[in-house]
């Protein structure tokens, strides 16, 4: 189960981010991932809730943005927002087509409750 290694990524990287902000809280950490990332959305939430116990993340929800596969096909130009995954072929011609997005793996944003200042 990769997805507990990511999630620790994940808590690494956003817990740097929020200490540098001074954040008092953590509300939301948002990820954005791909289809053809490789990551089980399930498996992820139980290494998120794993791997911010004990920190300022641990009660932060984990936003999960699910983002397509899209491909731009080599003969005709045209890019497609595919249904599935496979196959990766052009929605118009039914040409070859490279992908240009869909393997995303990244914390997007971050929700915090800043300090108040008197």
């Amino acid at each position: 189960m990769h997805e507990l290694s990511i999630a620790y990524n994940l808590v690494e990287i956003a817990v740097d981010a929020v200490k540098a902000a001074d954040a008092v809280d953590v509300k939301s950490v948002h990820v954005r991932i791909g289809a053809l990332a490789g990551v089980v959305e399930d498996a992820l939430r139980f290494g998120w809730d794993v791997a911010t116990e004990g920190t300022i993340l641990a009660g932060a929800a984990l936003v999960v943005h699910a983002q397509p596969v899209v491909v731009e096909c080599a003969a005709c130009g045209q890019q497609s927002t595919l249904d599935s995954i496979y196959p990766l072929y052009c929605s118009h011609c039914f040409g070859p087509a490279a992908v240009i997005s869909g393997r995303e793996l990244e914390l997007s944003s971050i929700e915090i409750v800043e300090p108040v200042l008197l």
